[in-house]
């Protein structure tokens, strides 16, 4: 409290003293006890109004004791049950969870985890994929400013995801394996890697590279053999020691049919191989009997340009050459689609061409286009010339009909430099992703499709998309979802089929470990997105003749379902409008593959270097008996005393008000059971 304030409460006591003085002894000539006791019950009515009045101000201090967090992360993938390993576990977690000591000296916090990290509810070991760095990633962002040591309750196989044994250098917690299974090395054959490309074209043969390894000490002979229904298309006669553990076949396989072709590869095991599972391998190509060839027309570098190229070559179905405008013209017809990139008067020639014969081509506008020829070449818009640039964001148009596109976050990829002026069409258009400025849409298009007179053209007003390329790689890790974007565009522009009310994205085939996930999109009849459809999917085994029939989920702009819990097998789908008499229909097969099983015993190794890096220690789960008492002791994990100043304004005391009252009431009825009133 401040001395000022002090002072003023000092001089209310005093005006309050004078006040019930002057009130019951200068008027009475003198002090009886009645009037000692009025003068009181006056001096504390008048003193408590001066403190309100005052309002001083008081520092409440509370003290609380904040506990360490005892962080315990679960495996909750299939390998622990392979591993046998899943009772164990379950019984350990119980355990921790009824011990008294450890309840009162840490927070006790429980999570699982497979292919994410998840609070703890149950346990099923049944997840198709391990990824421990992304567990303590999640972690690190929950207990980031905490002491919390993490038991990790583990085999230590990771399935994918970044090498976790050196997360401590951002997860600063100490952390304690709890090893889960064999730790016993046996001799084992396995196939550790197949590299094969997911298309090949018809009378052509595609590559195929097999990565061999052997651990064990005895010399022994194999055979590899890949099969395709049951008829051998490739063998070779191996031998592996202690020193020579590895091999690296690669050889060439022939696309004789066009379809889906599934192979199975098989490392023929030794005799009592404890596992076998990762002896064989199935994979599946896709053979195909044409190629899409696309020209990049452009008559000055640009990074663009190599981000075009990277995400149209994403799909193996396609081709990018790059061209500039002179160079273009007497290949044009070798091209089943041109990409115009911040064309000018040297386009002049191409432009007419691709008119002439009513191509499709995507065109691209930026700092260096010749508005001027835009406009006097194309007739399907006209550009405002400003001769101004200005910086734009995109915002997708859920509404976009032609083709399914996935929203890849493209409110946070940096600015475009495009013209600054408006565009009006002169034919119908959509607009696939509009501008934005500061966050707020301007209702002009960014990226526009038409489709007139069998004719589709794209345009895109700016330049510098490289940059986007870049931000999707950043936000997910993985370039995959802005080159799907871009190959769908390219998709719809190669092809001339009408566009459907009804369309269906999904994949030919499915690696066993991966996720199921086929989705949809319905349009009404002026091809607006109907979210108020119901979509069903009617799924056929074709080796068993089982059959399903499942609704679709909508979810953002598309309806989607997970079919990730069917068998390996080959599947014939058809999906149905229910309120339309519309459908699609399609085939896929899902390939046996359990990464999970792969696992012979428990990673030791790498779980003993992260409890090293971490300051933790390792423990197996037959021996954890002194683990409660590691953590127990260890002096790093103490309770933390806090204090929290909290400061109290006199007004919201209750109790003064109470007070007031009580001593004006007393007063009134003392006076008046005396008639002085």
């Amino acid at each position: 409290m401040q001395t000022e304030t002090l002072i003023y409460i000092v001089l209310a006591g005093i005006v309050a003293l004078i006040i019930a003085g002057f009130q019951y002894y200068k008027k009475k000539k003198g002090m009886s006890k009645l009037n000692m006791l009025f003068s009181f019950l006056r001096f504390i009515s008048v003193f408590s109004i001066l403190l309100l009045l005052i309002n001083p101000r008081f520092d409440q201090i509370s003290l609380s004791v904040e506990k360490p967090n005892l962080v315990i992360a679960v495996d909750n993938s299939s390998s622990i049950s392979y591993l046998k390993q899943n009772k164990q576990a379950i019984d350990f977690i119980e355990v921790l969870k009824i011990n008294e000591n450890l309840s009162s000296k840490f927070n006790l916090e429980f999570y699982r985890f497979g292919e994410s990290i998840k609070t703890l509810d149950s346990l099923t070991f049944s997840e198709k994929q391990t990824n421990i760095y992304n567990a303590f990633s999640q972690l690190n962002q929950i207990y980031k400013q905490t002491i919390s040591p993490t038991l990790l309750i583990t085999d230590g196989n990771q399935t994918y995801g970044n090498d976790y044994q050196f997360s401590s250098s951002s997860y600063n917690q100490p952390i304690y394996p709890v090893i889960l299974g064999d730790t016993i090395t046996y001799s084992d054959l396995k196939i550790e890697q197949l590299n094969v490309n997911k298309y090949a074209y018809l009378k052509n043969k595609f590559p195929v590279e097999a990565i061999l390894v052997y651990n064990g000490s005895e010399n022994l002979s194999t055979n590899f053999i890949v099969t395709k229904e049951n008829s051998v298309v490739y063998s070779q006669n191996l031998n592996f020691s202690q020193t020579n553990n590895s091999k690296v076949i690669n050889f060439s396989l022939p696309a004789n049919i066009v379809g889906v072709g599934n192979f199975k590869a098989n490392l023929v095991p030794f005799e009592n191989e404890k596992n076998i599972v990762n002896n064989t391998k199935n994979f599946a190509v896709e053979v195909i009997n044409q190629k899409t060839k696309i020209a990049v027309v452009s008559d000055f570098p640009h990074p663009d340009l190599g981000a075009l190229k990277k995400s149209i070559e994403g799909n193996e179905q396609r081709s990018v050459s790059f061209l500039n405008s002179k160079e273009i013209i007497n290949q044009i017809n070798d091209f089943q689609l041109v990409i115009l990139y911040q064309p000018n008067d040297s386009f002049n020639v191409i432009s007419e061409y691709l008119d002439s014969q009513n191509k499709n081509k995507l065109v691209i506008i930026g700092a260096k286009t010749d508005l001027d020829f835009i406009n006097q070449n194309n007739p399907f818009y006209d550009i405002e010339i400003t001769n101004q640039l200005e910086d734009y964001q995109a915002v997708l148009n859920v509404n976009y009909s032609p083709f399914l596109i996935d929203d890849i976050n493209f409110e946070s990829f940096p600015p475009l430099k495009s013209v600054y002026g408006s565009v009006i069409f002169s034919v119908p258009f959509q607009t696939i992703l509009n501008k934005t400025k500061n966050g707020i849409s301007i209702n002009e298009p960014l990226l526009a499709t038409m489709d007139v007179n069998n004719r589709r053209e794209a345009v895109l007003f700016g330049e510098n998309i490289w940059k986007w390329r870049s931000q999707s790689y950043l936000n997910s890790k993985s370039f995959n979802q802005f080159d799907d974007f871009i190959g769908k565009l390219i998709q719809y522009l190669a092809s001339n089929q009408q566009k459907s009310r009804l369309n269906i994205e999904y994949e030919s085939f499915y690696n066993g470990s991966s996720n199921v996930i086929i989705k949809a999109e319905f349009f009404d009849k002026n091809y607006v997105f109907d979210t108020r459809e119901k979509l069903f999917i009617t799924v056929i085994d074709k080796i068993s003749k089982e059959q399903k029939t499942l609704p679709l989920i909508l979810r953002n702009n598309n309806y989607q379902i997970d079919l990730s819990s069917l068998p390996a097998s080959e599947y014939a789908f058809t999906i149905k409008a229910t309120n339309e008499n519309l459908s699609k229909s399609g085939n896929f097969q899902i390939l046996e593959y359990n990464v999970e099983q792969q696992f012979l015993s428990a990673d030791v190794t790498k779980l003993n270097q992260l409890a090293t890096n971490s300051g933790g220690s390792t423990y197996l789960i037959e021996n954890t008996e002194n683990l409660v008492n590691t953590l127990l002791n260890d002096n790093r994990y103490q309770p933390i005393q806090k204090s929290s100043k909290n400061t109290i304004p006199l007004i919201d005391w209750k109790y003064l008000l109470a007070i007031m009252a009580i001593s004006l009431g007393l007063e009134w009825f003392l006076r008046k059971y005396n008639g002085l009133i």
